[in-house]
C-alpha cells in the first residue's frame, strides 16, 4: 500500500524523520518495500495563467500564448492540444530547472520567441501523465511556486503487508500503528452523522447472508454533475497511487483509503426496484466499470436489482449503473462481506481490485456506518445535493465474533527471554485497541474488531515483542538438558547407504515424486496410480509406484546429452494404493549403463553385466550384514528382461527385484546399451545384524575344489545352501570361482566350481574328517540336482 507521508502526519505527527519512520515500520514488521518523492525536483515554476491562445502562424499543432504570472505577461509557444485561455497550469519561467537538471532559457519556435514552458506533470516528475499540460484549479493563486501550492516537498512510501495485517490497509490503520509504535496521540478526523434532509430510500434485501451480513445504502439527491474534485483530495489519491476519476468515484476511492472500506456509487436512476444481495445465476452477464464483459459463475456473491446483477460483490461495479457527467440522484453503498466468500472469485476472473484486495483479507465488520457518513460528509461538500436516511440490513447472527484472548505472564516471559513489567504488557495492549481485564498475574484481553489476526495467546506475546522492538529483546541460547538417545547398532542410517553407493562410483539423483501416467504403466502395469487433483503439469499428474521410471528418465536424458557411462541411484518414497489406504514405501533403486570401468588406460572397456550390478547389491547387503539372509531366484517383471530379473528375497519374504530393463522398454524410451536396476526396500537394508567377534584360529586351513556339470536351469544359489547345510560347522568359506558352458561340456548343462574352506578353532582337521563331509556334499547335490562331478 502507497501512502504520503504528510497525509500520515495529519492523523500522526511523531518526532522522527522520514528515514526513522521507513526503518520503525520495517522493524515492527510492515517492511516499506520503496521510498520515493511526490515529485522529482525543479525550481522556478509558478502557477501560470493562460490569458489568450492563438495559432502558431508558422506550425499547425502549436499556439503563441499569453501568460501571466500575477504580475507580467510573457510569450509562450507550446505545443500542448488542451493549451486555452483562462487554464491555469505550471509554468516554468526563464532560468526555471526542471528535472534531469534541464534549464529553461528563451527560445525561438518556428520564428516566435518563447520566453518559458508550459509544464506537463510528467514532464515536472510528479506523475507518467503526458496527454497535455497540466490543469490546476480555477481558484489556483497565480504566481504561487507550484511545489508550494501542490505540497510537493512530500514523501510517498510504500510498505508490504502480509496477509493477516489487513487493519494496516488504510490511513487511519496506519496512523493507529505508528501512534502505538511512538507513543504518539492520533487525531482521529471527526465523523459527525450527516441528518437526512431528504425523505427518498431505497430497499435492499440480503438473499445470501451468510456471505454478506450488513448491507448500508444511502440515496443522495440532486448532486452538481458539473463539480470537480478538489486539489487536496486529487494529491493525496495520486500519492496513494489512486488516479483521479470524478468526484463521486473519488470520494469512494478517499474513503477506501482513509478508513480502509470499499464503497461503490450507483446512478440511482439506472437501478429497478431495490438492491438483493445474492449469488450470481450460472452465466448471468455483467459488463464491468473496465469494459470487460464476465459470465458469472453460481458461487460468485453478486449486488443485483430486481431486474439484473449490478456489481460483482466486493470486486468491482457495473458498466451499466455507473455514475456519468449526467447522474443527478446516487445510491450510495458500502458492505461486510465474509472473507471466504469473496477470497479467489476476483483471480478466478483474471482481476485484482483495490475492494477484492482488502475484503479477502478481512473489513473491519463495524465500519460501515462510519465509513458511510464519512463519505456523505465529502460527498455533501464536494458535489452538493439532499442525503435521505441511511437503510441498513444486518444479520447480527452472521457477523464475525470476537472471542476474548487469554495472556499468561509466566508464558509471556518464557517465549520473550526476559521478564516484562506488566505495567509495559498493559500498556502495549492497551494501545492496540485491547480492553484488558486482570485475572490474577494473567489478562484477558477483548480483540477489537479491526484485529482480525489476533485469536490465541501467541498472537498477543508476538503484539508484544513487536511493539516492544524486538532489537529490544535479549540475546540468549537456549539452555535444556539434552540426554544422549542410544543409536542401535543394528540400525543402518539411510545416509550410511548412499554414502556406500557413491563410493562405489553412483551419483545420487532426485526425481519428482510425480511422473507421466503413460511411463508409471510401462514400469509398473500391475499398479493403478494416484491421480494428482492439481498437477503442475500433465507430464507430472501421477504419483510415482516405483523409483525406477524416474531414474530410466535421468539415463534418457544423460545418453541425449552424450553421455556413456551412468551409474545413478536414489532413495525416496513410491505411493502404492491398497484399497482406501495409500501405503507410502521407502525404496532404494540403482540404475547403471555403459562400460565396467571409467575410461582410462587400466581399465576395463567391456561393457557391464548382470552380474556387476549384483555385485554391488551383495556389497550393500554385506554391509547391513544381511548378505547370509538373502537369496536371488528367477522372475517375472513386466518391465525388465524375461532372462535376466531375479527378485530378491530375506527370510523368504519379497524385498526387491533387480535385472535387466525390458527390450522394448529400452526401446520405447530410447535408451541405448544395456541397462541395469534394482529397487530394494530401505527398512531391508536399514535393518541389519551387528557384526560380532571370533576369535582367529591358529590351526590351518583345509580347502577342496568341487567342479560339478548339472542342469543349465540350476540356480546356483540353491545348490551352494544344500552344499553348506552339509559342510559342517567347521566350514569357513564357500566361494563360487567359476561357471563354464562349452566344449567339453553337454548342451543345457553347464560347470560349475566351487571352493571349500574349513579350519577349527582348537586342532587340525585330518584329511577323513574332511573326505567324510566331501562324499556328504557330493552325494546331496547328486541327489537333488542330478548333478556330477566333473572329472
Amino acid at each position: 500500500m502507497k501512502f504520503s507521508e504528510q497525509w500520515l502526519r495529519e492523523w500522526v505527527n511523531p518526532s522522527i524523520t522520514t528515514d526513522e519512520l521507513e526503518s520503525l515500520l520495517s522493524l515492527s514488521g510492515l517492511e516499506v518495500d520503496g521510498v520515493e518523492k511526490a515529485a522529482k525536483d525543479f525550481s522556478g515554476v509558478v502557477v501560470g495563467e493562460i490569458i489568450s491562445a492563438e495559432q502558431h502562424p508558422n506550425a499547425d499543432k502549436l499556439q503563441v500564448c499569453s501568460v501571466s504570472d500575477g504580475t507580467e505577461t510573457f510569450q509562450v509557444v507550446c505545443g500542448a492540444a488542451n493549451a486555452r485561455a483562462g487554464l491555469k497550469t505550471g509554468f516554468a519561467k526563464v532560468g526555471a530547472v526542471l528535472p534531469g537538471d534541464f534549464k529553461i532559457k528563451k527560445a525561438k519556435l518556428r520564428q516566435v520567441e518563447s520566453f518559458g514552458m508550459l509544464c506537463a506533470e510528467d514532464e515536472l516528475g510528479i506523475s507518467d501523465d503526458h496527454g497535455g499540460i497540466m490543469e490546476l484549479a480555477a481558484d489556483a493563486p497565480v504566481g504561487t511556486d507550484l511545489r508550494e501550492y501542490l505540497n510537493l516537498d512530500d514523501t510517498i512510501i510504500e510498505v508490504d503487508l502480509t496477509p493477516n495485517r489487513s487493519d494496516c490497509l488504510s490511513l487511519a490503520g496506519l496512523a493507529r500503528e505508528v501512534g502505538v509504535l511512538t507513543q504518539t496521540p492520533v487525531n482521529v478526523p471527526e465523523v459527525a452523522a450527516v441528518p437526512a434532509t431528504a425523505s427518498e430510500t431505497f430497499p435492499v434485501e440480503l438473499i445470501n447472508s451468510d456471505a454478506c451480513p450488513r448491507y448500508l445504502g444511502r440515496v443522495i439527491k440532486g448532486i452538481n454533475p458539473t463539480a470537480t474534485t478538489p486539489l487536496w483530495m486529487v494529491e493525496k489519491l495520486r500519492r496513494s497511487g489512486v488516479r483521479a476519476i470524478d468526484p463521486v468515484v473519488d470520494v469512494t476511492n478517499f474513503v477506501l483509503m482513509e478508513l480502509g472500506q470499499p464503497m461503490h456509487a450507483f446512478d440511482l436512476a439506472k437501478l429497478s426496484g431495490g438492491i438483493k444481495v445474492r449469488l450470481a445465476e450460472q452465466d448471468e452477464a455483467l459488463q464491468l466499470l473496465d469494459g470487460s464483459e464476465v459470465k458469472l459463475n453460481a458461487d460468485t456473491l453478486v449486488i443485483a436489482d430486481h431486474d439484473k446483477a449490478v456489481a460483482m460483490a466486493g470486486i468491482m461495479g457495473g458498466e451499466q449503473t455507473k455514475v456519468t457527467d449526467s447522474t443527478s440522484d446516487i445510491f450510495l453503498e458500502c458492505a461486510f462481506f465474509e472473507p471466504i466468500s469473496i477470497a479467489g472469485r476476483a483471480r478466478s476472473y483474471g482481476l485484482h481490485t483495490d475492494s477484492s484486495h482488502r475484503y479477502e483479507r478481512g473489513v473491519d465488520f463495524t465500519l460501515q456506518a462510519r465509513a458511510m457518513e464519512r463519505a456523505t460528509q465529502l460527498l455533501l461538500e464536494i458535489v452538493g445535493g439532499e442525503a435521505g436516511p441511511v437503510v441498513e440490513a444486518v444479520e447480527e447472527s452472521k457477523l464475525p465474533v470476537r472471542n476474548d484472548v487469554v495472556l499468561r505472564a509466566g508464558r509471556l516471559n518464557q517465549m520473550l527471554a526476559m521478564d516484562m513489567p506488566a505495567e509495559k504488557v498493559e500498556d502495549i495492549l492497551t494501545r492496540l485497541g485491547l480492553q484488558l481485564t486482570k485475572e490474577g498475574n494473567d489478562w484477558r484481553a477483548a480483540v477489537p474488531s479491526y484485529r482480525f489476526d489476533i485469536s490465541i495467546e501467541a498472537d498477543l506475546i508476538e503484539e508484544v515483542a513487536r511493539v516492544y522492538g524486538y532489537d529490544n529483546l535479549p540475546v540468549k541460547s537456549p539452555t535444556m538438558a539434552l540426554g544422549i538417545e542410544a543409536q542401535p547398532e543394528a540400525i543402518k542410517p539411510i545416509r550410511m547407504i548412499r554414502q556406500s553407493l557413491a563410493a562405489r562410483g553412483y551419483q545420487e539423483a532426485i526425481a519428482f515424486s510425480f511422473i507421466e501416467p503413460g511411463l508409471s504403466k510401462l514400469f509398473d502395469p500391475e499398479n493403478t496410480p494416484i491421480a494428482l487433483a492439481n498437477p503442475i503439469s500433465a507430464d507430472l499428474s501421477v504419483m510415482r509406484t516405483t523409483l525406477i521410471a524416474g531414474l530410466a528418465k535421468a539415463v534418457q536424458y544423460n545418453q541425449n546429452r552424450q553421455q556413456g557411462r551412468i551409474r545413478l541411484f536414489e532413495t525416496g518414497q513410491c505411493f502404492i494404493q491398497q484399497g482406501e489406504a495409500m501405503v507410502q514405501d521407502p525404496m532404494v533403486a540403482v540404475i547403471a549403463t555403459g562400460s565396467r570401468e571409467p575410461e582410462g588406460w587400466t581399465g576395463d572397456s567391456k561393457p557391464m553385466d548382470f552380474f556387476d550390478l549384483k555385485g554391488d547389491l551383495e556389497a550393500l547387503l554385506d554391509d547391513s550384514g544381511i548378505l547370509a539372509e538373502v537369496r536371488f531366484e528367477p522372475a517375472q517383471h513386466p518391465a525388465l528382461h524375461p532372462g535376466q530379473t531375479a527378485q530378491i528375497l530375506r527370510e523368504d519374504q519379497v524385498i526387491g527385484v533387480i535385472g535387466a530393463l525390458h527390450p522394448s522398454v529400452q526401446k520405447e524410451l530410447g535408451l541405448k546399451g544395456s541397462v541395469y536396476v534394482f529397487e530394494i526396500k530401505q527398512s531391508a537394508l536399514q535393518t541389519g545384524n551387528v557384526a560380532k567377534f571370533d576369535s582367529l584360529s591358529k590351526y590351518p586351513e583345509v580347502r577342496r575344489d568341487l567342479a560339478f556339470i548339472l542342469d543349465e536351469n540350476t540356480p546356483v544359489a540353491h545348490l551352494m545352501a544344500a552344499m553348506r547345510e552339509k559342510a559342517g560347522e567347521w566350514l569357513k568359506e564357500l566361494r563360487l570361482f567359476d561357471v563354464y558352458q562349452g566344449k567339453g561340456v553337454e548342451e543345457q548343462r553347464k560347470s560349475v566350481a566351487l571352493g571349500l574352506t574349513w579350519q577349527h578353532a582348537s586342532r587340525t582337521l585330518n584329511d577323513e574328517e574332511i573326505n567324510s563331509l566331501v562324499d556328504q556334499i557330493v552325494s546331496v547335490v547328486q541327489e537333488q540336482f542330478g548333478a556330477s562331478l566333473r572329472s
